[in-house]
């Protein structure tokens, strides 16, 4: 068996940082329901609820091993109604998946933080908290 790696808080910071850099300026962000697929490779699963492009500089410089979602990340206008259970972080064309993750209440639990996660039709849907960890194994 092999020790954990441990990792400098530069070199996490980096790890954290690159992810924006590959997935592009205007990322799309969808609220889904059911379970998340597998893996970002898989299909997509579940109803659109909702769907937002990301503002061009969506995530904070990483600090500390922690990286915070930047700008206001909102849709005024809700795809369809449902209970949000996972989401899925796509390039700017909308298809491209490269992150995906669970949704809860604000203090939840959840990778992806909502004030309300029964939306209705035609509602604004603003994410509240959204944060990557890149923690030492």
């Amino acid at each position: 068996a092999s020790m954990a790696l441990q990792y400098a808080v530069e070199i996490r910071n980096a790890q954290l940082d690159v992810l924006e850099s590959i997935i592009g300026t205007s990322a799309v962000l969808k609220l889904r329901t059911g379970a998340a697929p597998s893996s970002c490779a898989s299909s997509d699963s579940g109803t659109v609820l909702a769907s937002m492009s990301l503002p061009s500089n969506w995530m904070a410089a990483a600090s500390n091993g922690q990286k915070e979602k930047a700008g206001t990340w909102q849709t005024t206008n809700a795809a369809a109604s449902g209970t949000a259970e996972h989401f899925r972080l796509y390039a700017s064309d909308g298809s491209t998946c490269y992150a995906q993750g669970s949704v809860s209440l604000v203090d939840g639990g959840g990778d992806l933080q909502l004030d309300n996660v029964s939306i209705t039709s035609g509602q604004t849907v603003t994410i509240e908290a959204f944060t990557l960890v890149a923690a030492n194994s």
